[in-house]
């Protein structure tokens, strides 16, 4: 599936959401299926910054593909990680890289989060660019 496709896939299963606690408590099971996060990874090095709750996001090639591994102490924060992984995870870096991300706007994602967890998402979503770039670098030296 494309990174498009997937997006569609996520706008469809939360329109049928209508109740914000609806969305919200989507998000936290959404958060609960997240594959284990490795504690070797829980490192400094691997936090996000700008989220207020703490994001370890860890990246790495696999091929010429780029896979990702995140958890967070906040279980929607957890949700919304999980969603950005199912979307960008096992993608060449010029796909994470040439993307939109339409999928937050239109299931209302922002109207959900309060002003920090929107920096969050933002800061989220710059690291897993920043990784595409950095290996897109890597592949092409």
């Amino acid at each position: 599936m494309t990174i498009k496709e997937i997006q569609d896939e996520i706008v469809d299963e939360f329109s049928m959401l209508t109740e914000k606690e609806d969305k919200y408590l989507s998000l936290i099971e959404i958060g609960n299926k997240l594959e284990s996060f490795e504690e070797e990874h829980r490192t400094e090095q691997n936090l996000i910054e700008g989220c207020q709750a703490k994001v370890w996001l860890h990246a790495w090639l696999d091929d010429d593909k780029i896979r990702f591994m995140a958890d967070s102490d906040a279980i929607i924060v957890k949700g919304i990680i999980s969603l950005l992984i199912r979307i960008l995870d096992k993608r060449k870096p010029n796909e994470i890289l040439e993307s939109e991300l339409f999928f937050v706007d239109k299931i209302g994602l922002k109207e959900l989060l309060s002003p920090t967890r929107s920096n969050g998402l933002v800061s989220m979503v710059k690291q897993m660019r920043m990784y595409a770039l950095a290996f897109k670098t890597k592949m092409e030296n």
